[in-house]
C-alpha cells in the first residue's frame, strides 16, 4: 500500500500522483494509474487499474472511472459520472505530429478542445469522445460509440457517430 500515512484517499503502491495532484477524502486509486499535474479528483471517487489523468483535469465528487480509461487535459467530469472501461476522451481535432514544415508539433502548434460530462452521466465501454462536446446531465453514452456532437441531458446515444436513439 502506497497511501501516505494520514492520507485522505488510498492510492496502491504502483500508481504514479503527482505532488500538485488534489485527491479528495475516500478516493481510491488502483494499480498503474496515472495522475499528472494540477489535476482535482473530488471525494469517494474509484479510478480502476490502469487509468490515465492527463494534466490540468477536474474530476468531481463520487465518479466511477474503470480500467484502461485515458482522460486528457481539456476535460472536466462533474459529479455522479461513470467512465466505463477503455473509454478515451481526445483533446485535439487535427491531431500530426509534425508541422507542415516538417518541424515537431510543440503545445503552441494545436488548440485543446474542451470536453465536458455533466452530473450523473454515463458513458460506455470502448467508447471515443472526440473534442468541443458535452455530455449532459443523466445522459448515456453506449458501449463503443464515437462521441462527435453534444448529448442532450437524459438522453441516450449510440453509434459511430453517436446519435439519439428513440425510447419504445
Amino acid at each position: 500500500m502506497k497511501t501516505k500515512p494520514n492520507s485522505p484517499y488510498y492510492s496502491h503502491i504502483t500508481s504514479e500522483i503527482h505532488e500538485s495532484a488534489r485527491i479528495g477524502e475516500g478516493s481510491k486509486i488502483w494499480n498503474y494509474s496515472q495522475i499528472r499535474e494540477n489535476v482535482v479528483i473530488g471525494k469517494n471517487c474509484i479510478l480502476g487499474k490502469n487509468v490515465y489523468i492527463d494534466f490540468g483535469v477536474t474530476i468531481g465528487d463520487n465518479v466511477k472511472i474503470q480500467n484502461n480509461c485515458s482522460i486528457f487535459h481539456g476535460t472536466t467530469i462533474e459529479n455522479g459520472v461513470f467512465i466505463g472501461p477503455h473509454v478515451v476522451f481526445t483533446n485535439d481535432k487535427y491531431p500530426r505530429a509534425i508541422n507542415t514544415d516538417g518541424s515537431l508539433k510543440g503545445d503552441s502548434d494545436w488548440k485543446v478542445g474542451k470536453i465536458t460530462v455533466k452530473s450523473g452521466a454515463s458513458v460506455g465501454a470502448g467508447s471515443i469522445i472526440l473534442p468541443d462536446v458535452t455530455i449532459g446531465s443523466n445522459s448515456m453514452v453506449g458501449a463503443g460509440s464515437v462521441v462527435t456532437r453534444d448529448v442532450d441531458g437524459g438522453t441516450l446515444v449510440y453509434g459511430n457517430p453517436a446519435r439519439l436513439q428513440q425510447s419504445e
